[in-house]
């Protein structure tokens, strides 16, 4: 190969790189993104009703009454969104969560194998029926700092369904509490 077809390769290669480059700055100056004023992502919320009050929420049927009428089978069902981090066997594995079989009245942040946040430790006593219901409803607000990334299950017939089938994970399960009259 001459010198001159070495001339026109160096020529088409040096070329092209020189149209992508110009083509690059064109369409990033054509189609830049808006710059955030801060970082991270816009999260939706309910907005308030007229008159700045917020809008009624339904009143929550105690949680009492609810377990009179759960399903261990549908509270099955509702666990399994929870076996990615916990297991429900007896003397099964700790996950990134701890194993759950006999959870009701156990302690709070204590035994099972299982390095538990400090928070958790901090809270102390033992797992009730009405603790696990809170903690189950909103992990962050009833233990601040836990590391449960869950967010939490707002129903309360779902609620009480997971409740009932962590009672009945048990050699004993505990009595369940029952509606004030």
């Amino acid at each position: 190969m001459d010198s001159f077809e070495l001339n026109k390769v160096l020529g088409a290669i040096l070329g092209t790189c020189l149209v992508l480059l110009v083509t690059s700055f064109a369409a990033g100056a054509i189609f830049s993104p808006a710059k955030l004023e801060k970082p991270g992502f816009e999260i939706a919320v309910k907005e308030e009703a007229a008159g700045g009050e917020k809008a009624a929420a339904a009143p929550a049927e105690p949680i009492e009454k609810l377990l009179q009428t759960a399903s261990v089978q549908k509270g099955e069902q509702s666990a399994k969104k929870c076996g990615a981090c916990h297991d429900f066997t007896k003397g099964g594995p700790n996950k990134v969560g701890p194993n759950l079989f006999g959870i009701v009245g156990d302690k709070k942040g204590e035994g099972r194998g299982f390095n538990f946040s400090a928070p958790m430790k901090a809270k102390g006593g033992v797992w009730t029926i009405d603790d696990l219901n809170k903690f189950i409803d909103n992990p962050k607000g009833f233990i601040p700092g836990t590391a449960m990334g869950f967010a939490g299950i707002q129903k309360d017939s779902e609620r009480a369904d997971l409740l009932v089938y962590l009672n009945s994970l048990s050699d004993s399960p505990q009595p369940l509490p029952t509606a004030a009259k």
